[in-house]
């Protein structure tokens, strides 16, 4: 009995389905792997998922520094008291007012570059209106969820950031102190 030689080609399917699973569980993890934000909170109890929908907000203002572009946006709520004339009648905006700030680092429009236009997300901060979770705070709960652009996950802000993050849903009580004759709240609502 002689032996015939074996194919290359019989070689191949298998090499190629094996090649395919591998291909196949490494992009399945990936997409496994792509971050849920709404599960992150900060501690404290203030969660990113009380502010679902928030990218669909109604502009509230936009800001600028030299760091830093941001857009002001409020939920219905906020909206609402904004248009009643709170905070410059003096009264407090109500339970369930929400707000959401986007940063971005500035980067210069490809087709007006003396326009600076927001580049990649920085970070995402959000307030919610909660006198009784928050009634030593102002009635205000604050939450900070950094950027990183690399790995396009978002995590809780610390105390090494810039303005520094408490460790809790209270850690923009300190800043917005000096805006308590404002209900805490720093951003005018915008002319339209």
């Amino acid at each position: 009995m002689s032996e015939q030689p074996r194919s290359p080609s019989r070689k191949l399917p298998a090499a190629c389905a094996i090649a395919f699973g591998v291909a196949l569980a490494v992009l399945g993890g990936m997409a496994l792997a792509q971050q849920d934000k709404y599960t992150l909170s900060v501690p404290g109890g203030l969660a990113f998922s009380e502010f679902r929908g928030y990218e669909s907000w109604q502009v509230v203002a936009t800001s600028q520094n030299d760091r830093l572009v941001a857009v002001i946006l409020a939920n219905p709520v906020m909206i609402e008291a904004y248009l009643a004339g709170i905070p410059g009648n003096g009264k407090a905006f109500p339970d369930g007012a929400k707000m959401a700030k986007i940063h971005w680092n500035p980067a210069k429009n490809q087709y007006f570059p003396d326009t600076t236009v927001p580049g990649a997300l920085h970070d995402v901060d959000f307030m919610v209106k909660d006198s009784t979770r928050f009634s030593d705070s102002g009635g205000w709960g604050w939450a900070v969820f950094n950027h990183d652009a690399a790995a396009n996950t978002f995590t809780p802000g610390t105390l090494t950031d810039q303005p520094p993050q408490g460790n809790d849903a209270k850690c923009g009580f300190s800043c917005h102190t000096g805006v308590k004759a404002r209900d805490y709240v720093f951003t005018n609502y915008g002319k339209r």
